[in-house]
């Protein structure tokens, strides 16, 4: 009998892809087949409403079965196959669920049984898969966007010494939440990448733009800029992904977004990247952000 993996995709596409990545790693080192399953994990998602994106890269993998995800009564079954598995070794288990985000270093030397094992963990580190990079970013080259507002972007980022700045608004409208990045660290990174960097064009993307441009507008207004505003609708969320990566440098924030569009265009030893560290205040961590081993050791943390 053979081995199968079976790993539950979810989130949004910067999730998706660390458990991607993470399970293909998995997937190879233990020569078992990697089926994904692409309905589980959002199927309760109520409130972000998000869908299996990754079809925008040249991933080739089956998906999932009706038995494979356990169905029918899949949430159900899953989760008594879960509370089943989580007494037995690591080793030992059918069901391997991530506890929390934090690295787990026990999943680089698991040893698969023959048979299907199911994988739902999020794997938010490039060391659960750094050592087949060359694979993962094979994977992970994209189908980009042919419309030509993209494709004109595309062509001025090439011809430029192009920066992508990324900001994320968890709750828009409520600048001081505490989930939000501080102003300062986008100075910060901006005035150590104007140090860094020849004439640098900026681009800018954002899930709020309008909200964005009053708050960077100010610190860029004496530097080529351009706002990267048209890829408004979740569709086409990747297209921002995919012209970000084709920037040189990158001050991301604290996004698994902007962290996949910084490590799928970095050019290592050239590539200036910027990213903030664990916490957004001192009294307050960001959910799922401020761990150990999510920021490589090249980037720079501010």
């Amino acid at each position: 009998m053979s081995k199968r993996l079976i790993a539950q995709i979810k989130g949004g596409i910067g999730n998706q892809l660390f458990c991607y990545a993470s399970a293909r790693r998995l997937a190879f080192v233990n020569n078992a087949e990697l089926v994904v399953d692409t309905v589980s994990g959002f199927s309760s998602d109520y409130l972000y409403r998000r869908k299996y994106s990754l079809h925008i890269f040249h991933i080739d993998v089956p998906k999932a079965t009706l038995w494979q995800r356990m169905e029918p009564f899949g949430r159900l079954r899953r989760g008594i196959k879960r509370r089943l598995n989580k007494a037995l070794p690591l080793s030992r288990r059918r069901y391997i669920f991530q506890e929390g985000v934090q690295f787990d270093p026990e999943i680089l030397s698991l040893k698969l049984q023959k048979g299907d094992t199911y994988f739902d963990g999020f794997g938010q580190s490039e060391d659960y898969f750094s050592d087949i990079e060359s694979i993962i970013r094979h994977d992970l080259a994209f189908k980009p966007p042919l419309d030509y507002k993209n494709q004109a972007v595309s062509a001025a980022i090439q011809s430029s010494n192009s920066v992508a700045i990324h900001v994320r608004w968890f709750n828009p409208g409520i600048q001081d939440s505490g989930d939000h990045l501080a102003l300062q660290y986008y100075q910060d990174a901006i005035s150590r990448m104007i140090a860094a960097v020849a004439k640098p064009h900026f681009f800018v993307f954002s899930d709020q733009m309008v909200i964005t441009k009053k708050l960077l507008g100010p610190l860029l207004s004496q530097h080529s800029v351009s706002y990267v505003s048209h890829n408004d609708s979740e569709k086409m969320a990747y297209a921002d992904l995919w012209l970000m990566s084709r920037c040189q440098h990158f001050i991301i924030a604290n996004s698994t977004f902007s962290w996949w569009g910084a490590w799928l265009g970095e050019k290592k030893n050239i590539s200036q990247i910027y990213a903030p560290g664990k916490y957004v205040n001192p009294n307050q961590s960001v959910t799922a952000w401020g761990f150990d081993r999510l920021i490589p050791d090249r980037w720079v943390t501010l």
